[in-house]
């Protein structure tokens, strides 16, 4: 099944985006601010963002921005904004599409699927340099990792986690999963207990305060999360 977000402040709009947009295969989720989608985007994974650009609480393009600098979910833009250089500058900030109001909901709904038809593109912590968390400075390429400008050092089990969590940024990785994809040197079982360890390891190396996580978060019942909203290349 594919996640679907909705950003979108007019309420009878939104409504009837999802009216078009609903099918057995899509599950929706509406929200009139900015902050709402933040926090949504916070607790769950989506596989296509439908952004109004002109929001109560800011500009659209500037979560836009965000996004990009972790994550290559596809992000399409509504707005009422139709000037050439309007487009030019959604785009350039990273959309995949934009779509003007007043729009056709067949329409949009084409380019809906056409979105969710690309394949699935994680973002590449590997190939895109030094990555900046707040006062974290991560570089997978010399595999080196700073706190404060002090270096930070991570055991190999606690490095394959941290990568995998922020190539997903944004995205809620089970712990099924993560053991998968962790522990990948034959065993037949690896104790869950494992994986909890190390998210605990790692987190008392990152955070500050890491019963208060700033980054690595807890999807209780699910697994974990790297919050990609204030990434930034070095």
């Amino acid at each position: 099944m594919k996640k679907l977000l909705i950003v979108e402040d007019d309420r009878a709009l939104g409504n009837g985006l999802c009216m078009a947009l609903k099918n057995p295969d899509m599950q929706l989720t509406l929200c009139h601010t900015l902050s709402a989608g933040v926090e949504a985007m916070e607790k769950e994974t989506f596989d296509l963002l439908l952004l109004d650009l002109n929001l109560p609480d800011g500009n659209g393009l500037d979560l836009l921005r965000q996004i990009r600098q972790a994550s290559t979910m596809p992000v399409i833009l509504l707005t009422a904004n139709d000037l050439e250089t309007d487009i030019v500058i959604g785009l350039e900030s990273g959309a995949d599409d934009y779509v003007t109001k007043p729009f056709s909901l067949a329409v949009l709904r084409a380019r809906v699927h056409a979105q969710l038809r690309r394949p699935p593109g994680a973002a590449d912590a590997s190939q895109r340099g030094p990555l900046a968390f707040g006062e974290l400075l991560f570089d997978f390429d010399r595999m080196e990792f700073h706190r404060g400008g002090r270096l930070i050092e991570l055991s190999k089990t606690e490095q394959k986690l941290l990568r995998l969590l922020v190539e997903n940024c944004g995205r809620t990785l089970t712990r099924s999963d993560l053991i998968d994809r962790i522990w990948t040197d034959g065993a037949e079982y690896v104790d869950e207990n494992a994986l909890s360890v190390t998210v605990k390891r790692l987190r008392d190396k990152l955070e500050e305060i890491p019963s208060r996580p700033r980054w690595l978060k807890t999807v209780y019942g699910i697994g974990y999360t790297w919050v990609a909203f204030s990434c930034r290349e070095k």
